[in-house]
């Protein structure tokens, strides 16, 4: 490959150099006789080659030296048909001292590969002349140094630049609303402006400071924080050191409320403080622990009012005044439970009977307790003696429900299954019908075995001095509704009721009220003694009493001759 400048087997060019010959494009001919012939004897730069240059250097023609004066230069031209000038001599080209004379290569301007002149070059595009220096991606033509130019300055695009810059800025640090109108400025628009390159942009003028917005963003934090702090720190203070929250007088209106079974002093707060009746539930333990009957408070509903002392609270939870719970004492039949339900609720007289009546079998009854022929209320014996919230409001169906519940739970408590068979006992339902006669007839936990032994002893097949009738009043007095001590002889044989025990045989087709605890133990563990015949003796005088006692020996007495 040719190096432009040098000859064949020359050293590169270097950038210092000259481009041509040592002299570059002021440089001159070596062989200034060639230059004459060439240009009709004429010095084409107007003097002579080895006159004395302005380093002292003159005449004959010295060994190389590399620096030579430049003289001011013509432009050559050609003959070639390709570039066309005039035809040069053939194998004349240009060259520098001390070295052999070179071929002229037009590569340098067109990119081309040299060739010798009067050769026609292939086409290689076709017929096209392309202009390879007319696309974008093209560097253009390489120039001379003489001719060379700097490159010019970079034109910065600051309206670009602004609003790139204006993009990263977010709304909430530049305290904009987000339509790009916070390039405000504080000097005078005309005077701000100042423009380059053909284009305004903005000058000198400065931004209004947005600092004040994030500054009072962190301020907001920070005393949020330092707030937060206080706060809680307050809170803790009070839970370990202040008075607890509380109201203060003894209220006003009315609230229901209904506190379970086993229930603690935090609890019962708890309950109070969602009904609105005190304002904490460390208030309302407090009281609770200052009063000397504060721990005594039972299960049950209470009428209390709403936004009470806690002090208050107690006291009225402690008073009978507040209790709205409905107790049902041992033994007490059915229909006075409805009446008390009927009082208790606000609802007319017999309202709850015939709830009862028609929803029996959803107001969950065993199954060994249904279906059975001639009872006068499934529900008898199920209404377990026990105290039950019943206020204005409650539906009498819940408050029922509530009662065969706790009975269910009593009675699971004595495996009756198990026990009725123990005792010749048809089973569950015989044996709570035992135990309600039992609670009508005795009136001590001792009567009560001794009358479970009556009941057995009575109903034993070989029972000729009855003949397995039981002959209580408390039947007769049921199925009448009434509770009579004295009856006649003439009005309980006419009465052929299957609840009349004079008359018909056996147990009555259902429990005849709602027994005890008691009762039920008694049922389950009678006394073995031989009583066949028993009489309570409570409310009687002394001729009553021994009346009574001469007639149950007189009995006694024959039915031990008989057995």
């Amino acid at each position: 490959m040719t190096e432009y400048g040098r000859g064949p087997g020359s050293e590169p060019w270097h950038p210092a150099d000259p481009l041509y010959g040592d002299q570059g494009w002021g440089g001159q001919q070596q062989y200034p006789q060639q230059a004459q012939a060439q240009y009709g004897h004429q010095d084409p730069y107007g003097q002579d080659p080895y006159a004395q240059d302005q380093y002292g250097h003159g005449g004959q023609p010295q060994a190389y030296e590399p620096q030579y004066q430049q003289q001011p230069q013509q432009p050559q031209q050609y003959s070639d048909p390709q570039y066309g000038g005039q035809q040069a001599h053939p194998g004349q080209g240009y060259d520098t001292p001390g070295y052999p004379a070179q071929q002229y290569d037009p590569s340098w301007e067109t990119g081309q590969a040299a060739m010798p002149y009067g050769t026609t070059p292939a086409d290689p595009y076709g017929g096209q002349n392309p202009d390879l220096y007319g696309t974008p991606e093209a560097f253009p033509p390489p120039r001379p140094p003489g001719r060379r130019q700097e490159q010019p300055e970079p034109v910065t695009d600051w309206e670009a630049e602004a609003a790139a810059a204006e993009e990263e800025r977010h709304p909430f640090f530049t305290g904009g609303n987000g339509d790009g109108d916070d390039d405000e400025y504080d000097d005078d628009p005309a005077e701000s402006r100042s423009s380059r390159g053909g284009r305004d942009r903005r000058g000198k003028g400065k931004k209004k400071s947005k600092n004040g917005v994030a500054c009072l963003v962190v301020a907001l934090v920070l005393a949020g924080g330092v707030g937060g702090i206080g706060y809680f720190g307050y809170q803790f203070w009070q839970g370990q050191f202040g008075a607890a929250p509380d109201y203060a007088g003894e209220g006003s209106g009315e609230v229901q409320v209904e506190i379970p079974k086993d229930a603690s002093g935090y609890e019962i707060g708890n309950i109070l403080k969602k009904a609105g009746v005190v304002k904490s539930v460390d208030a309302f333990v407090s009281a609770q622990g200052k009063h000397p009957k504060g721990l005594s408070i039972q299960a049950g509903a209470y009428t209390l009012k709403k936004e009470m002392s806690a002090q208050s609270a107690v006291a009225l939870m402690l008073s009978p005044a507040s209790q709205a719970n409905l107790i049902i004492p041992e033994g007490r039949r059915n229909i006075w439970v409805y009446e008390q339900i009927d009082k208790k609720l606000g609802l007319e007289k017999g309202t709850t009977q015939g709830v009862a009546k028609a929803k029996a079998d959803d107001l969950g009854l065993p199954d060994w307790a249904k279906n059975h022929e001639d009872v006068k209320d499934p529900l008898e014996g199920f209404l377990f003696p026990a105290s039950y919230p019943a206020a204005k409001g409650n539906k009498p169906e819940d408050v029922l429900r509530k009662m065969v519940a706790r009975a269910n739970q009593e009675y699971g408590k004595l495996d009756l299954e198990a026990k009725s068979q123990q005792l010749g006992l048809k089973g569950p339902w015989e044996l709570v019908t035992v135990a309600s006669l039992v609670q009508a007839e005795g009136k001590t936990h001792d009567d009560f075995r001794k009358m479970a032994e009556v009941v057995y002893n009575r109903l034993k097949p070989d029972n000729t001095e009855t003949n397995q009738k039981l002959q209580f009043d408390s039947t007769f007095n049921y199925l009448k509704g009434q509770s009579e001590i004295k009856i006649s002889e003439r009005e309980v044989n006419n009465n052929f009721d299957p609840y009349n025990t004079y008359t018909k045989r056996g147990l009555t087709p259902g429990p005849i009220g709602n027994p005890g605890t008691e009762a039920l133990a008694a049922a389950l563990n009678p006394t073995k003694d031989g009583w066949i015949y028993f009489v309570a003796t409570d409310g009687m005088n002394k001729t009553e009493f021994a009346k009574t006692l001469a007639e149950h020996e007189k009995l006694r007495d024959k039915f031990n001759a008989n057995s």
